[in-house]
């Protein structure tokens, strides 16, 4: 792709600084503002000074909770009181799920066949209904939308949601806060509702920020519908990183990545574990497969920047552990 000159002049925008600057408000009292910290090993490793942006430590777990909570607090009451229905591999789904019980909304989630079943429990722990569909992402939005039609509840999307999108362009307000002059952030891509809200956030307040998206090499529908020039789906996915298994991206957030990320990183298999493994060795953090994915992409070699103050977005920390203990096993055979 490339890097890219942002001007905001002219433009009609999917989402807007404003938008998540009023989510920051909305949510405020009820997520938690996570860690920005350091990390010597890595920023060794890659050339950089690198700091981690622990939204595994986010409330549920993962970044999601921002977006899900924006969104349901921004419905109107009529629209709650009739439940929630959500599509998820299991963050979303959890986030969603936590958000209407606090607020008292019925939630149903739609997940794939083969979820991870620590995140089908923690959905089921928060007070949602779970309903299992297909393996893929268009399998699940199809359900979600036949329920809507069935029982009249209100759909939350996973990602392709501007109250979702704005949810989660929080932590890029939070990045600058913390660290004014960063130079470039490394965001995980699924649908593309993280690096949506993060790309908005990042480049109306300074748009020289570069912004990297990062992706499975084996679940890389954002890469490919880039390089097409329109959103194109993918026939399969076979990846550890189950919250990033999406067959195409939602047209508002391709619309935004096109316009505002400088470039999509795409990361071998084999670097999401050793990046697991490192950031569970020497930072000391737990990080999902999917969250793990930024730093796969420094840890390879693939970030073409060298001295600059970088900010990886550790996107999530849910993994089952008995998933954990396969990662782990299967990184220690392929050590010397």
């Amino acid at each position: 792709m490339g890097k890219r000159t942002v001007s905001f002049q002219g433009v009609s925008l999917v989402l807007t600084l404003s938008q998540i600057v009023q989510a920051r408000a909305r949510i405020a009292s009820r997520v938690l503002r996570t860690p920005l910290e350091s990390s010597s090993t890595i920023g060794r490793l890659c050339g950089n000074e690198v700091y981690l942006k622990a939204e595994n430590l986010q409330k549920t777990g993962a970044f999601k909770f921002r977006g899900a909570l924006n969104a349901l607090l921004s419905l109107a009451a009529e629209e709650g009181e009739r439940g929630v229905v959500t599509a998820s591999s299991g963050n979303h789904g959890q986030a969603v799920a936590c958000a209407a019980g606090l607020l008292g909304y019925r939630a149903v989630v739609v997940v794939p066949v083969d979820a991870s079943e620590a995140k089908v429990d923690a959905i089921r722990g928060y007070g949602a209904e779970v309903v299992a569909c297909g393996t893929t992402s268009t399998e699940r939005l199809d359900k979600a939308a036949d329920l809507v039609r069935r029982d009249g509840m209100t759909f939350v999307h996973p990602y392709d949601d501007e109250r979702v999108m704005a949810g989660q362009g929080t932590i890029g307000l939070e990045i600058v806060d913390i660290l004014p002059d960063v130079d470039a952030v490394l965001v995980p891509i699924g649908g593309g509702g993280l690096i949506s809200g993060v790309a908005t956030a990042l480049k109306e307040i300074r748009p020289s920020i570069a912004v990297y998206g990062v992706e499975p090499k084996q679940s890389n529908s954002m890469a490919l519908s880039l390089r097409a020039g329109k959103r194109t789906a993918l026939e399969g996915i076979e990846t550890l990183a189950d919250g990033l298994r999406t067959t195409m991206p939602g047209e508002k957030t391709f619309d935004v990545v096109r316009r505002l990320v400088d470039d999509v990183l795409l990361v071998e298999e084999e670097a999401i574990v050793e990046a697991m493994v490192l950031l569970l060795e020497r930072a000391k953090v737990l990080v999902e497969p999917s969250g793990a994915v930024s730093v796969a992409a420094l840890l390879s070699g693939l970030f073409p920047l060298k001295g600059k103050k970088i900010v990886a977005v550790l996107s999530g920390g849910n993994v089952a552990l008995g998933r954990l203990a396969e990662i782990l096993a299967s990184a220690d055979r392929k050590r010397p």
